[in-house]
């Protein structure tokens, strides 16, 4: 059917901020950001380098701090990464669900601080914790899929005695949701949610996650088991495997480089939340344009955010999370 417009002038609905907002199309609010924190064995917070403007932080009072500061700015949901010493790392990752590990302690410090005024995402993977940086076990040079699977969900089922809220498996092995959900139920955390990284792509953009959270690869890369960058369609069937699983939440990651796969999963599971991750990568491409003065860091940072929720998503991960709360009570556009 073909509607016919009468003459009009577009700019009538652009001419001041207020009508601008009257017709504005995409909303953006902190509720709708999750804060990552990195969250280590050391004394003292230390800054990344490869992230301008981020650091790592010890389990103590500058994480409760920092996380007080989220909370202020209306971002009530963060999720931990952990980030250990060397001789803390093996083949096999253990550390990932030791009780005593950075993320389980910064858990329970978070959980008896807030209360339940802070949601807690637990991110389960192995990488920060084999000493060969591969986020499952490695048998004759190659991943072992289903022998990795046990290992999540100890770590899931640790993170959930420790106070998370919500899981959330990164690692792209087939059938971790399934295998974390069966664990999760038998040891009485029915109600423990799991957002999947359902969609999570081979990316050149991870490199300063990895950076900071000592989690290269040693040999390889993860490419046999992290999603093919010139697929969209795979995508919604990881997210509809994930769902038959038992995921409560989806993940796209990254975000910016794959906004046209974010729209695909909307449209295809309309019905669930969908979470975009707008990785290191994106981030630190952002601070370093603007630390030179090649672009307006603050309006080229909303505009990434926008963009995300613009192609559907509903929560963004992001390392903007503090900046972007606080840019938001005065937008620039």
């Amino acid at each position: 059917m073909r509607v016919s417009f009468p003459a009009h002038r577009p700019r009538r609905l652009r001419r001041t901020r207020a009508i601008r907002d009257a017709v504005a199309e995409t909303d953006l609010s902190p509720r709708n950001l999750i804060l990552p924190v990195f969250v280590s064995e050391g004394r003292d917070a230390e800054d990344i380098p490869a992230m301008p403007g981020y650091r790592r932080y010890p389990v103590g009072e500058e994480l409760v701090r920092h996380v007080e500061e989220a909370l202020g700015l209306g971002i009530n949901k963060a999720i931990l990464f952990g980030v250990v010493e060397e001789s803390r790392k093996g083949p096999t990752g253990d550390y990932a669900y030791d009780p005593k590990g950075p993320v389980p302690r910064a858990l329970g410090l978070l959980r008896e601080t807030f209360g339940d005024r802070l949601v807690l995402f637990a991110d389960v993977c192995l990488c920060e914790y084999t000493d060969h940086g591969h986020c499952g076990l490695v048998a004759g040079g190659r991943i072992d899929n289903d022998a990795t699977l046990p290992l999540y969900a100890r770590a899931a089922v640790t993170y959930a005695e420790a106070g998370a809220d919500v899981v959330a498996p990164s690692g792209m092995m087939d059938g971790q949701v399934r295998e974390i959900r069966r664990a999760l139920d038998e040891e009485g955390y029915r109600d423990v949610a799991i957002m999947s990284y359902s969609a999570k792509y081979a990316s050149a953009f991870y490199g300063p996650f990895r950076v900071a959270a000592e989690s290269a690869p040693r040999f390889g890369d993860r490419r046999s088991y992290q999603m093919d960058p010139r697929n969209a369609r795979e995508a919604v069937k990881e997210v509809l495997m994930d769902l038959e699983e038992g995921a409560d939440m989806v993940m796209v990651k990254p975000a910016l480089a794959y906004l046209d796969v974010i729209r695909l999963v909307r449209e295809a599971v309309p019905y669930v939340p969908l979470a975009a991750y707008n990785v290191s990568g994106e981030y630190s491409m952002v601070k370093a344009a603007a630390e030179r003065g090649w672009i307006d860091g603050r309006t080229a940072m909303l505009e990434v955010l926008f963009a995300i929720r613009r192609a559907g998503a509903d929560l963004i991960l992001t390392y903007h999370a503090l900046e972007a709360a606080r840019a938001l009570a005065d937008l620039p556009f």
